[in-house]
């Protein structure tokens, strides 16, 4: 069984960097020369920033698959906002002038439910639509 040959080497570090080096030290139950060792290894390795220009690029492509999700996601709302919106100003018949003041106020009142509904709801944390799949998934549990 060969050894390699090592050498002895003594550092100057700050307070803060030592306390950071004995934390992880203890924390992944290993020397603190085996963590200098192998964080100098990985720094001085010829192939160390094409491992990090590659961790770089999959948390890009991750964060490019979620905003992508995401600007799906806004389409698909806007649009469903819209065919309803649509749908609505077609199959709704204008009011007659006289009831407009009593519709106007109706609104205002029913949008301000609808607003702190709203609100009660995001505060909630659940979606509408996860409702929704909970209700359909246990309506079919029970037609099952």
């Amino acid at each position: 069984m060969s050894r390699a040959v090592r050498g002895k080497q003594t550092f100057r570090l700050p307070a803060d960097l030592l306390r950071s080096l004995a934390d992880y030290a203890s924390r992944r139950r290993v020397s603190q020369a085996s963590v200098v060792e192998a964080a100098l290894a990985s720094h001085l390795s010829p192939d160390g920033a094409d491992r990090l220009e590659a961790a770089l690029a999959r948390r890009l492509d991750r964060l490019t698959r979620q905003a992508e999700r995401l600007e799906r996601h806004v389409t698909i709302s806007n649009e469903t906002l819209a065919l309803f919106v649509r749908f609505w100003l077609t199959s709704v018949p204008p009011l007659p002038d006289s009831a407009q003041a009593a519709a106007q106020a109706k609104g205002r009142e029913r949008f301000e439910g609808f607003v702190e509904t709203l609100g009660r709801r995001l505060a909630k944390g659940r979606t509408f639509a996860e409702e929704i799949t909970q209700d359909l998934e246990q309506d079919h549990a029970t037609r099952s």
